[in-house]
């Protein structure tokens, strides 16, 4: 069995993951950079929503990075086995873009 072939196979395979975590990590500070400058011109309640949703998305980002290095264990924060944070992380910013949406309509159907 060739060892230094696997091992380069699972060494590529690090390398990928650490690219697509980049820039998820690049991508995500970006949105978040102009959320929090579109923050600081508008007070429109579907905005603001969909701006804390952006928040909340690189808080998710930032988590699962820093959970990929070793810092944080996301065992820490599982309540009866569940991972009560990752749950919260991945469904909050697609709730706060749902009463983002649910603002608009009920803007636009109110005369």
């Amino acid at each position: 069995m060739d060892y230094s072939s696997l091992f380069r196979e699972n060494r590529a395979m690090e390398l990928s993951e650490f690219v697509v975590l980049l820039s998820r990590l690049a991508t995500g500070a970006m949105a978040t950079f102009f959320a929090i400058l579109l923050w600081s011109q508008t007070r429109d309640v579907s905005w603001v929503l969909v701006i804390i949703g952006t928040l909340v998305s690189y808080t998710e980002i930032v988590f699962t990075t820093l959970e990929s290095f070793g810092v944080v264990s996301s065992d820490f924060f599982d309540v009866s086995g569940f991972p009560v944070l990752r749950i919260v992380l991945i469904n909050l910013p697609l709730i706060f873009l749902s009463l983002a949406f649910i603002s608009m309509i009920v803007r636009k159907r109110v005369p």
